[in-house]
């Protein structure tokens, strides 16, 4: 491989510092991409659908081994991530799936059936089956209290089942 070859590689990042780490990376002119995904957020007084990342501490540049290694310089970054004693290679064909994921989970919306936590209030922890759905609220099936309760869209999570 010569040095001016370009590939996907992936850096790894002090915890919960992705965002601006990718922020200083575009700063450098490095292509750089932060697979983000929404998820509910719970604080005390609310739930909020945040952006968070995908994989966390980990972001992808795609530049030249060169310019890979003086990233390292930059604030947050921790390491390279080495394979084999070299930096790691992502395909630009695992990038592709990892977008196409991306698309296909955002594009499947709640439906009828599926199992869902609520997030906050007096019935945190408890799970329910969509029963129907509505623009800014779900009717669930809660058959551990056998009872059937209306809810908002951003206070419930998909449960996953194993």
């Amino acid at each position: 491989m010569s040095p001016k070859d370009t590939n996907w590689y992936v850096l790894y990042t002090f915890p919960r510092a992705e965002k601006q780490v990718k922020e200083r990376i575009d700063k450098e002119g490095v292509t750089c991409w932060l697979p983000l995904h929404r998820s509910p957020r719970v604080w005390s007084d609310r739930v909020k659908l945040v952006d968070v990342p995908l994989f966390n501490s980990y972001i992808f540049v795609y530049c030249t081994e060169t310019v890979l290694r003086s990233l390292i310089r930059i604030y947050g970054v921790v390491r390279i991530v080495y394979y084999d004693g070299k930096p790691a290679i992502v395909r630009e064909e695992e990038i592709d799936a990892i977008k196409k994921f991306l698309i296909e989970a955002e594009a499947h919306p709640l439906c009828s059936g599926e199992e869902v936590e609520i997030l906050c209030g007096a019935m945190k922890g408890v799970t329910g089956t969509v029963m129907q759905i509505n623009k800014t609220h779900l009717v669930l099936s809660l058959e551990q209290l056998s009872a059937t309760v209306c809810v908002k869209l951003e206070t419930v999570t998909r449960t996953t089942r194993l």
